[in-house]
């Protein structure tokens, strides 16, 4: 046996403790998204055309696809009069216009978090007030927010940029946040805002994305425990990156794979313990896919990290709420880990 096959079967002797992070994956507003697609293809059969991704998962996107959703990116590439779905990002007020001067028939995916986040800002616009928007400037949802709102919008996403901010009046400031951003994220932004513009006003943390808050404080948690973090999500999700840059702040090696077929098994040398997550998009079944590729490389011990069980459910559009979810659909994305 030569050295570098030694090696590899050293390391497959070697135990690997795997800890899971709770809560990870689908949050609410990604399950009722996806929830939408299925049960409007259920009800009016194939196509119906969903404008963007509906979430940002590769996987969900191809899954759906192949059962009748067409995604576009305008609403202008949809016949006329089609079933439309708005994704769980949400879109703007010329988006939804576009949609009806084609007499699309809309069902509306926005997550209810984020339409939250549209009427606190068109409330603050319409008691006179400049809007500062935390968030990612090209973000789907950012881009939705800046154009469901009227009147003047700032996006900002670091303390720094807030001394450059050019206000109608300091005293009337307002601010929100993505959703995708949590607490943590936030906070340093908010605490230059008030110590610039001292009686600026926004939202509670409390409005802040549950989810969010939820995954980023379990992996917070679990890197005090592991030697190698994997974020199972998608390249273009913001949860998802926040997740791997959490551990890499943390000083632990961390790698955002999309599904199990990115996985370096040259990752595991050295390694006892592998912490594994999933951004808020993406499936159960990635993670298992991902579990079972660990269990190639190593004999593996499972343990879940205590953390929050998750109970939030948002209801779905009227036209659709007595529409059976497909049983085939409900097994593509909730595999239980053994």
């Amino acid at each position: 046996m030569n050295d570098k096959a030694a090696i590899g079967a050293t390391l497959k002797d070697s135990p690997l403790k795997v800890i899971l992070a709770q809560p990870r994956g689908f949050c609410a507003g990604v399950e009722r998204a996806i929830d939408i697609v299925e049960r409007a293809l259920a009800k009016y059969g194939a196509p119906v055309y969903v404008r963007h991704e509906i979430v940002h998962n590769k996987y969900v996107v191809e899954t759906l696809r192949n059962r009748g959703a067409i995604f576009v990116e305008e609403v202008d590439e949809i016949p006329e009069g089609a079933v439309t779905i708005f994704s769980a990002h949400g879109v703007s007020r010329k988006v939804e216009d576009g949609a009806h001067f084609r007499e699309l028939d809309v069902i509306d995916a926005t997550c209810p978090l984020v339409t939250k986040v549209h009427k606190e800002g068109r409330r603050y616009a319409g008691r006179g007030y400049d809007i500062v928007l935390i968030g990612h400037l090209g973000h789907p949802e950012v881009e939705g927010t800046l154009g469901q709102i009227p009147g003047t919008v700032h996006v900002i996403s670091e303390p720094e940029e807030v001394e450059t901010l050019n206000v109608s009046d300091p005293d009337r400031v307002s601010f929100v946040t993505q959703t995708t951003l949590s607490v943590n994220d936030t906070k340093d932004v908010i605490a230059a805002l008030k110590k610039r513009f001292p009686n600026i006003i926004g939202p509670d943390t409390r409005d802040i994305c549950y989810a969010t808050q939820n995954r980023q404080t379990a992996v917070i948690e679990m890197v005090k425990h592991i030697d190698l973090l994997l974020v199972v999500g998608a390249n273009n999700s913001s949860n998802s990156n926040r997740l791997r840059e959490i551990g890499e702040n943390k000083g632990v090696p961390s790698y955002l794979i999309e599904d199990a077929t990115m996985f370096d098994p040259a990752w595991l040398e050295g390694v006892e313990t592998v912490g594994v997550t999933a951004g808020a998009s993406a499936p159960e079944t990635l993670v298992q896919d991902t579990i079972n590729r660990l269990g190639e490389c190593r004999a593996l011990t499972l343990e879940l990290l205590d953390g929050v069980e998750e109970n939030v459910h948002f209801k779905l559009p009227s036209e659709l709420a007595d529409v059976p979810r497909p049983e085939a659909a409900r097994k593509a994305w909730a595999t239980e880990i053994a």
